[in-house]
This record gives structure tokens, C-alpha cells and sequence, in this order.
């Protein structure tokens, strides 16, 4: 026996498809029926060689043909013609028009409202057509006309709103995409400047040991290895000025010495923050720390936007070979008064130099707050990581006012 599938799976399933394209051309064809099906008794009544049963089906083939409206809406167009000659019905025009409008703009809806109102007419001229549409042709061109136009208008102004918001996602793809592309020039400029000192000083290193071999006695069979590797960390810093955008400003960037400063301009603005940094996070990296640095102050701008004037608290510790970073603050109870100016790329940043890094990012509500995570391979050797016990953090106190 085949199981079944769990509920929670029908039900995301479910969810999927009511709002997939399909279900939506389902809702129209079922929406034109039922409205169609009210005329049926009428139908039945009239010179048409229809009864109830007949009446249904073909104004249900008729309905059915609105499922094509995204791919080939000229065809329920065709056949609410055919209807309305046929059957008198002006319900399936409005539809069809609606969709051309819709899904294929403007100029297609005007021309099918042409080709709509210039189809009526020349029913209208038809010798036995029903007078019950207008005895006069100023009657029937009310009827008529108004239904063609404000159905067209209504399905361009949808295809107007679709455009607006395709745009609209195409904007934010892109400012993401640009994003990214920042943060990654940046990681690489912190990479230029942090690896390129060490690279210096490597090759300044090898060059003050050649001497020194020059000097000694027997230390002439190591000169010529000295040399050779400071030639390699000069060509290795080379590479790096070459492919690495150069900095502006030359000086080293922030690290965990600078998070205080950001507690405190953040407390300064109306959020005090309350600041953990546990002593092993100390012997990080340059490169990490710059990352730690980043991904904090793009949280507290985020809190000072979204939720002004509630405490954060920050936490930085060392389990294991993982570097940890949570960023909390309380969900703000009502809007700001202002809407906060945002680009919505800050946690796309975050994530790209995250991510860079060999780490991961998680940002969601928990429980009335705001949660920011960032793990981080710590890059500690063994002695760092005995100095203090497992998932310790040694608090820098409460900075920027926190409670």
C-alpha cells in the first residue's frame, strides 16, 4: 500500500497552486460559467434549437476556452464572437476582452474592441437578430460599446500593474546584484590590504635573513633560499596590487576594537547596546575581525531604523572551531513614525561576506525580537581555544547605556 501523503504537504501544495497561473484561468472559466449558466432557462426558451441540457454544454465549451487566455487569448475572443451571434450572450465578450487587455497590452486590446464593437454592428444588421437590444442603433452602441471598453480598460490597466511590478522585481534583483558585487570588492580590498602587509613583511623578513646567511659562516648555502623567497612574496604582493582594486584610504580596517565606538554612537542615537566579546574572539584574524565588524554595524543601522529607542544586545563568542555572532533586539510594538530609508540589500552584504568567509547568516523573528546569526570558521589553533572553557564569553559590559 502506497503511503499517503502527510497533510502539511497537501496543504503547501495546495497553497502552491491557488495561486499558480493556472488555478487563476480556472477561477475565470468557472467565473464566466456560473454568470453564463444564469441565461440557460432563457436560452432554452428561444428560437435556437437549444434545451437546458445543450444550453449548458455549450456555454461550458465556451467557458472552458478561457483556460487558453494566457497563451492564446485570441481563441475565447473567437468564441465569445461566435456566442454572442449565436446565442445573444455578452458575458464571455467581457472576459475575452479583459484578457487580450491583460496579457497582451494596449494595443491588441483596442484593436479587439474594434474588431468587437464592428462584429456587433454588423450582427445588429443582421435581418432576425432580437430588437430587444435596441430598436435604435444609438440603444445598442450604449449597450454594446461601454461593455468592450471598460472590460479592455480594466485588463490594461492589470497589464500596466504586472509591468509595474516585474520592474519593480527587477530593481531589487538588480540592487541586490550590485550589493553583492560591493561586498565582494570590498572583501577583496580587506584581502589586498591585510595579506599584502603580511606579504611585505615576509619579504622584508627573508631579505634581513639573506643578509644575515651572507654574513655567517656557512650560512652562504641558505642565501640564495632567503632571496628566492622574498622575490616570491614581492611577486605574490605584486599579484595582489594587480588584481585587487587599491584602497583610498590606506589605513587597516576596523576590527573588534572598533565595536565599542559602534555601541557608542549607537547608544548615542537612542539605542543602548549591550556589548559581549569573549576574550578568545580577541586573537581573531584581521580579516575575520573586519567581517564581525561589518555584519555588527549593519545590524545596529537596522535596529536604529526598524526599531528606534529598544536595546540591543550584541554577542560575540568562540565554540569550538566556530566563531558566533547574535545581534537581538526587541520587535518595535508600532512603526516608526517615519518610514526607515532602506535599499533592503543590508542582510544581502552581510550574507555575501558571510558567505565568503565559508560561513553562514540567519535573520528572523523569535519570540517578540529581532535575531541576526552569523557563524564563523574561528581559525583559532588549540592553544587559543583552552584558554577559557567552551562557549564562555568574557563581557566587555554594558556599553552605550544599556539597561
Amino acid at each position: 500500500m502506497l503511503p499517503l501523503p502527510a497533510p502539511s504537504a497537501l496543504r503547501r501544495c495546495a497553497d502552491r497552486w491557488a495561486v499558480s497561473p493556472r488555478a487563476m484561468d480556472l477561477v475565470a472559466a468557472l467565473s464566466a460559467f456560473g454568470l453564463m449558466v444564469l441565461d440557460v432557462p432563457g436560452l432554452a426558451r428561444a428560437d435556437n434549437s437549444l434545451t437546458g441540457v445543450t444550453a449548458t454544454l455549450v456555454l461550458a465549451a465556451g467557458a472552458a476556452t478561457l483556460v487558453l487566455r494566457r497563451r492564446a487569448p485570441w481563441v475565447p475572443f473567437a468564441v465569445a464572437l461566435v456566442l454572442m451571434g449565436w446565442l445573444h450572450e455578452l458575458t464571455m465578450i467581457q472576459f475575452a476582452l479583459y484578457s487580450l487587455g491583460r496579457f497582451r497590452g494596449r494595443r491588441t486590446a483596442v484593436l479587439a474592441t474594434l474588431l468587437y464593437v464592428a462584429a456587433a454592428y454588423a450582427y445588429f444588421q443582421t435581418p432576425g437578430w432580437p430588437a430587444r437590444h435596441g430598436e435604435a442603433l444609438s440603444d445598442f452602441l450604449s449597450l454594446v460599446v461601454p461593455i468592450g471598453v471598460l472590460a479592455a480598460g480594466v485588463g490594461i490597466a492589470a497589464y500596466r500593474h504586472d509591468l509595474v511590478r516585474a520592474l519593480e522585481a527587477e530593481r531589487r534583483e538588480a540592487a541586490a546584484r550590485q550589493a553583492v558585487q560591493e561586498e565582494r570588492i570590498s572583501v577583496g580590498r580587506d584581502v589586498h590590504d591585510l595579506v599584502g602587509r603580511e606579504l611585505t613583511v615576509l619579504a622584508v623578513r627573508a631579505e634581513v635573513l639573506a643578509a644575515r646567511a651572507g654574513r655567517d659562516a656557512g650560512g652562504e648555502a641558505y642565501r640564495k633560499d632567503f632571496e628566492e623567497l622574498a622575490d616570491t612574496a614581492r611577486r605574490a604582493h605584486r599579484t595582489l596590487n594587480e588584481t585587487l582594486v587599491r584602497r583610498a584610504d590606506e589605513c587597516a580596517a576596523p576590527g573588534l576594537d572598533g565595536l565599542a565606538a559602534l555601541a557608542e554612537e549607537s547608544g548615542r542615537i537612542g539605542s543602548p547596546v549591550h556589548l559581549e566579546v569573549a576574550e578568545e574572539a580577541k586573537a581573531l584574524s584581521p580579516l575575520r575581525q573586519t567581517a564581525v565588524h561589518r555584519v555588527v554595524r549593519e545590524c545596529l543601522t537596522n535596529a536604529a531604523k526598524h526599531a528606534p529607542g529598544l536595546p540591543v544586545t550584541v554577542t560575540i563568542t568562540v565554540e569550538g572551531p566556530e566563531l558566533r555572532v547574535e545581534v537581538r533586539n526587541p520587535l518595535a510594538p508600532a512603526p516608526p513614525d517615519r518610514a526607515p530609508v532602506s535599499t533592503g540589500t543590508g542582510l544581502v552584504s552581510m550574507a555575501e561576506r558571510v558567505t565568503s568567509m565559508g560561513g553562514t547568516l540567519t535573520a528572523r523573528r523569535e519570540h517578540g525580537a529581532y535575531v541576526v546569526r552569523a557563524t564563523l570558521p574561528a581559525g583559532l589553533g588549540q592553544s587559543h581555544r583552552a584558554a577559557r572553557p567552551r562557549g564562555a564569553a568574557a563581557p566587555s559590559g554594558a556599553v552605550g547605556g544599556a539597561p
